[in-house]
């Protein structure tokens, strides 16, 4: 089963990700998509470290997620990304043409992926439109990008207060 979990910051969505990993009785594959450059950001790396457990494969992924994804279809194995806002920031900060390839690269990969996939994004769309023309490009492309994962996953969990509330879940046989 392929799934987007949604939420804003601090809203549990990352937790609930990892314990639907870890109830999937497989091994976990946890792809962290963050590039740390700046204290506080080391400092949230850190926090996600201590909270997954050790036996879990890690790939830090900054830029190459399709591709990685596309080498770990087929297995049998949990593949859990965390999270895909953190990747288009690394995509935009390159140039917006990468992140739109980036995000059409994403959606082919998630389509063709084949076994239990568990997607993490921030919820962006729900605050101010932001001033800067660089901060409303990565809102919008965001938006977009999750609605297009939405239309191809079977599952869609928006994570509020730590309470996970299904938006979408299609039976797979």
């Amino acid at each position: 089963m392929r799934q987007l979990i949604l939420g804003g910051a601090r809203s549990g969505k990352s937790r609930l990700a990892q314990e639907r990993a870890t109830a999937m009785n497989k091994p976990v594959v946890y792809i962290a998509t963050a590039d740390a450059g700046d204290t506080e950001m080391v400092q949230r790396i850190a926090l996600h470290k201590r909270n997954r457990p050790a036996e879990w494969e890690v790939r830090e992924v900054p830029f190459q997620l399709p591709a990685t994804l596309a080498d770990l279809s087929g297995l049998d194995k949990t593949v859990l990304v965390d999270c895909l806002t953190l990747w288009l920031t690394n995509l935009l900060m390159k140039d917006v043409a990468v992140m739109q390839q980036g995000m059409s690269d994403l959606v082919e990969a998630v389509t063709a992926f084949k076994g239990d996939l568990i997607l993490v994004s921030n919820e962006v769309g729900w605050g101010i439109v932001p001033m800067g023309e660089l901060s409303r490009q990565f809102q919008d492309n965001t938006g977009r990008l999750h609605q297009d994962l939405a239309q191809i996953v079977e599952r869609v969990t928006l994570s509020v207060a730590g309470i996970p509330l299904d938006v979408k879940t299609d039976e797979v046989g």
